[in-house]
């Protein structure tokens, strides 16, 4: 049973629980999660893939993801908005990654209209960022949603985004730093708090 507190990962330096086990999840957590990603294609890749997530486990997503950049275009919005009929058809017909046509096509959706944003996504996004809360101490402090998380989905469904409701958006903040739900014991809150602030 675990008590949602950070436990030791393999080098004996505490983690957030969820990073250790299974080992897959140690190199996103150590190197990426919540390190601040400040540009229009990584922050549509982040989008995207919790938007896939949605009813999934993030792991299935994490072991596709190489396969995700492939079939979309390493997530260039401008290529990925150029995407039609026979692009959904081949991603429909690709075992590589989740094939859901909802999902496909709201990511084709969701880059024509990141295109049309005056200052871009990443300018967009990132005006959500907020006041850091105090560290969360364990999994029970960390938030499915924010006020933040709700306005920049309301934000985004109004510029004619889809699959990217409060709960997406706020997946979507913690991986790209505009929050840093590092557990206050973690040995990357340091590093990653550092990042955001930079």
């Amino acid at each position: 049973m675990t008590t949602g507190l950070p436990v030791a990962g393999p080098d004996g330096l505490l983690r957030c629980p969820w990073s250790v086990s299974p080992p897959d999840y140690l190199s996103y957590h150590d190197e990426e999660w919540g390190r601040p990603v400040r540009d229009d294609n990584g922050i549509f890749e982040r989008l995207c893939l919790e938007a896939f997530q949605s009813g999934l486990s993030w792991l299935t997503i994490l072991r596709k993801r190489a396969n995700f950049r492939l079939a979309f275009s390493g997530f260039e919005v401008e290529a990925v908005a150029r995407f039609g009929p026979d692009d959904v058809a081949r991603l429909l017909a690709d075992p590589g990654i989740v094939r859901n046509r909802a999902k496909i096509e709201a990511v084709i959706a969701n880059a024509r209209a990141a295109l049309g944003l005056p200052a871009g996504l990443a300018k967009l996004v990132w005006h959500y960022a907020g006041d850091q809360a105090p560290a969360p101490v364990s999994i029970a402090d960390v938030p499915a949603v924010t006020s933040e998380s709700r306005a920049l989905a309301k934000d985004l469904r109004g510029r004619g985004f889809t699959f990217t409701g409060p709960v997406t958006a706020y997946a979507t903040m913690q991986a790209c730093g505009l929050v840093n739900d590092h557990l206050a014991a973690c040995v990357s809150r340091g590093p990653a708090e550092a990042a955001r602030q930079a």
